[in-house]
């Protein structure tokens, strides 16, 4: 027994110092000294499609610090599974990551208020009906042009406002929430681990400096992504530059879904916000993750373009027609 005391503890203490070199999906064996940083806002992308499950993002951890990993929307890996966020809890010395996983009921995550449905206690933003997983739009981002399975649920959060944004269970600052008995149930039940393509996601937002807390201060340029591996159609964190990038999107879908904006106006009003997405991450890349003034004025001019260009398309008349002709 003591022997096996002892071991726990080496590896315990070993995780701490190999933890840059973990991934964060896993166990509890990732540990961190300090504290990871407050949650970003930023606008959910527009649901892809009939199916998809909103997973928000989180700050997982690697060797040059916390590192931002994008909310997106991805496909269950069965049917009636839900999604138990990861989070970052105290356990006495240091910081522990606790995996995210699938399962019939949503488990315990630390009490973060991740949003979009995930209000710091089980999930609001949906839940399954057969085999249709029915949206609730009051916290998601839903074209019901494509999806019809939907409906308008007020969801409450239980954090105390001052902690909306706080990303850790315990410790100095930290959430001080505990697992109800409901959410001890979910932790035994059959658990499903994340996808290949969560997996895929986490490795992409290492790989991308911007994303690191010590490049972006808790801003990062990639907040959220409408499906893994689109790095075109994103939104970013509240403040950095291509902020607009998110409003505009969103006007797009409300012309699309109110019949104001045809098929073809929405594509090509898409690929506008698509082309100047790809020029603020191209500018960053080049530049450390940040964005000198004139590439700022220069965006801010392309948005403006294509804001009025938004404008005028929902605005000329136009409505989308069986087949997905246009008339003026």
């Amino acid at each position: 027994m003591q022997f096996l005391t002892k071991l726990r503890f080496f590896l315990l203490a070993a995780a701490t110092v190999v933890a840059a070199s973990v991934p964060a999906f896993g166990s509890v064996f990732i540990s961190v000294g300090f504290a990871p940083p407050v949650l970003p806002v930023y606008t959910q992308p527009i649901c892809p499609g009939d199916g998809y499950i909103w997973t928000p993002g989180y700050w997982a951890y690697a060797d040059a610090g916390y590192y931002w990993v994008p909310g997106v929307w991805v496909q269950p890996p069965s049917v009636g599974v839900l999604w138990t966020p990861g989070y970052w809890g105290w356990g006495g010395s240091a910081f522990l990551w606790h995996a995210g996983y699938w399962g019939p009921h949503v488990g315990f995550y630390g009490g973060v208020n991740y949003g979009f449905g995930y209000g710091g206690v089980g999930y609001g933003g949906g839940y399954w009906r057969g085999n249709s997983f029915n949206y609730n739009r009051t916290v998601n981002n839903i074209n019901v042009t494509n999806i019809h399975n939907t409906y308008n649920q007020t969801v409450i959060v239980n954090n105390n406002v001052t902690n909306n944004r706080v990303s850790y269970n315990g410790g100095n600052g930290g959430l001080q929430a505990r697992a109800t008995p409901q959410e001890m149930q979910a932790g035994r039940e059959q658990h499903f681990n994340p996808t290949q393509n969560q997996m895929q996601h986490q490795t992409y937002a290492s790989q991308d400096r911007g994303q690191f807390a010590s490049v972006n201060h808790g801003a990062p340029g990639m907040a959220a992504q409408a499906r893994v591996g689109d790095r075109q159609n994103f939104t970013p964190a509240r403040g950095v530059a291509n902020d607009r990038s998110a409003n505009q999107q969103q006007r797009i879908a409300n012309g699309t879904a109110s019949g104001r904006m045809t098929a073809g106006e929405t594509a090509r009003a898409d690929q506008r916000q698509a082309n100047i997405d790809r020029q603020v991450q191209a500018d960053r890349n080049a530049n450390g993750g940040a964005m000198n003034r004139q590439e700022r004025q220069q965006v801010n001019r392309e948005q403006n373009g294509a804001s009025r260009q938004i404008e005028r398309e929902n605005h000329n008349g136009a409505r989308r027609e069986g087949g997905g002709g246009e008339r003026r």
